[in-house]
């Protein structure tokens, strides 16, 4: 979808359209850009930038909170589209989808054909411009989106792959972050066309499994990680994770465990939308000069409720807080995934299964209502906004 959330408030206030909008928050907070309208790229700005740093770039831009069920709302409006046009849909992130369109050309005719009804009815039924990348690998054809952006169509045909990917940044490719980029830059690899001309054993020597994967994907390969499995067959999330940066720097206890709560909440119902059960819990504190802690704790019996996280974490953050010191950040990750299914004693057990009930009916209120429906009487202090991301929990096609 092209500027996805700009896009959807765009529908809300048509005052909006093109001009410079960033959603996310306000400029005098300490969140980042969650998304920039295209006239606000212009600048510089781009996502995960901090919204100080935005403001210097375009200060004459257009600052906006974000609505994630408003996103959701529409992203489901998207893949209900998706769906008409091909049984196997993976919505790889609130705003982006891979589609398998193989034994579909009688229904919907050949590529660009197809490609065309689908632009014309995603316009029709959600009013939002999307573009299109066709190949026939995923890894190009969601390199091909970008590039058509916005709202067009551009297909690889077979075995034009390398072809198509030579002249382009290493950037592009998707996995490449800054840290890969600068290690391959200092090989003198800035193309891909660079990348394609290394021999195999010298990039996994250098990188690793890594190393293989980017062979793969410099020739337009589905190459490491999601991209090893099939459409619709994607593995789930390795950890699973929230962050909240307090507006002002806090010492107290009240709000700061409020908080931790709340992002508890936020940790243990993707869990239970995923039907993972975590037995690491760790606790991340940045204080007010920057400096950071990461503290972890493995339990004996793998969870998903968000009662049990909270009574971790906050064990974790009596034990590692310096009392009185002004804090920055809190974070709450999990990891280590458990089958969840071991005994405790039967007082123990009857109270687990009453807190599993409840998180499920929460959560199907939340389903209905929005994210911020239901909330523990502990969190309620710390109800923050949640910062809009590409993976919300209630993600479209997301078996629960």
């Amino acid at each position: 979808m092209d500027a996805f959330f700009v896009s959807v408030e765009e529908l809300y206030d048509p005052s909006l359209a093109g001009k410079p909008v960033v959603v996310g928050g306000r400029p005098t907070e300490r969140g980042v850009v969650s998304a920039a309208s295209y006239a606000a790229r212009k600048f510089g700005v781009h996502s995960a930038m901090p919204l100080r740093t935005a403001y210097k770039l375009c200060p004459q831009a257009i600052f906006v909170d974000g609505h994630p069920e408003r996103y959701s709302e529409y992203s489901h409006k998207v893949y209900d589209v998706l769906l008409s046009f091909s049984p196997l849909v993976e919505m790889a992130s609130i705003d982006e989808a891979y589609l398998d369109m193989t034994g579909t050309e009688r229904l919907h005719g050949p590529p660009l054909r197809a490609a065309d009804r689908l632009h014309a009815r995603m316009k029709s039924e959600t009013r939002l411009n999307c573009s299109i990348g066709i190949a026939a690998s995923r890894l190009v054809a969601k390199i091909g989106s970008d590039q058509a952006k916005p709202n067009g169509v551009l297909w690889v045909m077979a075995g034009r792959e390398a072809a198509f990917l030579a002249p382009l940044d290493v950037r592009k490719v998707p996995g490449v972050g800054k840290v890969t980029e600068r290690n391959l830059h200092a090989l003198g690899i800035r193309k891909v066309g660079d990348l394609a001309r290394l021999d195999e054993a010298f990039l996994e020597q250098r990188f690793g499994k890594w190393g293989m994967a980017l062979a793969g994907k410099s020739r337009g390969q589905d190459a490491g990680g999601w991209y090893d499995t099939e459409i619709g067959a994607a593995e789930g999330p390795k950890s699973i994770s929230h962050e909240h940066t307090f507006n002002e720097d806090t010492a107290e206890v009240a709000q700061i465990e409020s908080t931790l709560a709340r992002l508890c909440e936020l940790v243990g119902r993707r869990l239970r939308e995923h039907g993972l059960f975590a037995r690491t819990i760790q606790l991340k504190l940045r204080y007010e000069d920057f400096s950071t802690i990461t503290r972890a704790h493995s339990v004996e019996r793998a969870t998903q409720l968000d009662t049990e996280l909270f009574a971790e974490i906050r064990e974790l953050f009596k034990t590692n807080w310096k009392a009185g010191a002004q804090v920055r950040l809190l974070g709450v990750h999990v990891s280590g995934w458990g089958e969840g299914a071991e005994q405790m004693s039967l007082m123990g057990e009857d109270r687990h299964q009453r807190w599993q009930n409840a998180m499920a009916a929460a959560d199907r209120m939340r389903d209905r209502f929005g994210e911020s429906a239901v909330s523990l009487a502990a969190g309620l202090r710390g109800n923050f906004r949640e910062r809009t991301h590409e993976n919300p929990a209630g993600l479209p096609g997301k078996k629960k």
